[in-house]
């Protein structure tokens, strides 16, 4: 009973970060197309190949483990989303501007490490240990990504100060 209690909520997770992520492919160029800094325009563009790779890897488990991959909407990643779409229409300076973008990212970069670090628990609970080798490769591009905002948002605002 364990097992199947958990393989459901792990599948939920697993759709829940794969439509995360299909949302973020969507929103990725938009965010590209806003920032003026070009090593965040290239910034997000990385992230972007990025991105696919990573629901790429969603697709692969969900082979691998006989589920669908697709489910439900994920709502989180909605309102995410709908903050970075406001930080697209922000007016502000370029560089603060930038920062609102960098802003929004983070959350999003944040929500998902949470997400793929729980979704690898679940996998090791289950002994699922390649798909947990998986999340667990993706969890920490998301943690570095967010170092990477985090200082891209620093050398800005520094920036700003000089």
């Amino acid at each position: 009973m364990k097992k199947a209690v958990l393989h459901d909520l792990f599948v939920m997770e697993i759709q829940d970060l794969y439509d995360a992520e299909k949302q973020l492919m969507e929103a990725l160029p938009m965010m590209e197309e806003a920032a003026g800094d070009q090593d965040l325009k290239a910034g997000f563009a990385t992230h972007l190949e990025q991105t696919k790779e990573q629901a790429a890897r969603l697709e692969q488990i969900a082979e691998e483990l006989d589920f669908e991959v697709e489910g439900e909407g994920c709502e989180a990643m909605d309102g995410l989303v709908a903050e970075g779409e406001e930080m697209i229409e922000l007016e502000a300076t370029s560089e603060v501007h930038d920062l609102g973008l960098i802003s929004a990212a983070r959350r999003v970069e944040n929500y998902e490490a949470a997400g793929y670090d729980v979704a690898m628990m679940l996998a090791k609970e289950m002994g699922h240990d390649k798909a947990a080798d998986l999340l667990n490769q993706t969890k920490k591009e998301e943690e570095d990504t967010d170092k990477i905002l985090k200082s891209a948002a620093e050398k800005i605002a520094k920036s700003i100060e000089d």
